[in-house]
């Protein structure tokens, strides 16, 4: 049985929809009507029902069956209280499974492991205690602040995981906004662009070098840089790292990394 918040999005999109459109917007205040129309009792946070399906949820069903071949549709911001039913290539940003894993030795203290409230939470902390920020990107970096809540214009309001500032060896500084997904949760192609977005509206000046991490099996950290070509999401640079603690760490390995 589909929930209420499939039941709801669903009933907002085809009141929109037509299969000559490839987007179309919608204001929140669409799900208290359609809510009443269905007799579905609203969630005490509103906003949750879009969120779910922007960030942690697939579409329903009957909304993926409309999608034409090689696109899907996304929900994005579109301003105070508005969202966005946009058609984008479905391109999926996933760790390759033949990519060398890079050994690292383990820095995380083991009362983070121990107590760390979720995956995102305990990924963060490990890439944070790790600096495998720094490893990626070859810049000197430093977190400066998590779970960012603000707004892009013509998006609205959105949250960046963590934020990094760094700088390299010429002294030329970097803003690196960072999404963490753990378990089977996906990198966020919406989350992405607007991350890269907000920077450029907050640092013009400024280079964005956006990452996205994720766990994989074994204690591998699976990082990616990521950019906007064409307004869809591109892969710059994928790298994982297996976290071992130093006795594990295998010399020939270490020879190998330089060539």
């Amino acid at each position: 049985m589909a929930s209420r918040y499939a039941k709801l999005i669903e009933a907002i999109f085809f009141d929109h929809h037509n299969a000559d459109l490839t987007e179309f917007e919608f204001e929140r205040a669409e799900l208290e009507t359609q809510a009443e129309a269905l007799r579905i009792g609203l969630p005490k946070n509103l906003g949750d029902v879009v969120y779910s399906f922007r960030y942690r949820n697939p579409l329903p069903d009957r909304i993926l069956d409309t999608q034409p071949h090689g696109l899907e549709w996304i929900v994005e911001g579109a301003g105070h209280g508005r969202y966005r039913f946009r058609l984008v290539s479905a391109n999926r940003v996933q760790p390759r499974e033949d990519l060398v894993r890079i050994a690292i030795p383990d820095a995380t203290p083991e009362l983070i492991r121990m107590y760390a409230l979720d995956d995102e939470q305990a990924l963060l902390a490990i890439v944070r205690y790790n600096r495998l920020i720094d490893t990626f990107l070859g810049l000197t970096t430093y977190s400066l602040q998590n779970h960012l809540r603000t707004t892009v214009k013509g998006i609205g309001q959105i949250e960046i995981d963590e934020l990094y500032v760094g700088l390299d060896k010429r002294g030329c500084h970097y803003v690196i906004p960072v999404q963490a997904k753990g378990g089977n949760d996906q990198i966020g192609i919406v989350q992405t662009s607007q991350d890269i977005r907000w920077v450029e509206q907050k640092y013009p000046d400024m280079s964005c070098r956006a990452i996205a991490a994720q766990f994989m099996a074994d204690d591998v950290v699976a990082l990616f840089e990521l950019t906007l070509q064409d307004d869809e999401v591109r892969v710059v640079d994928e790298k994982h790292y297996r976290l071992v603690p130093w006795k594990e760490l295998d010399p020939r390995a270490i020879v190998s990394y330089r060539e």
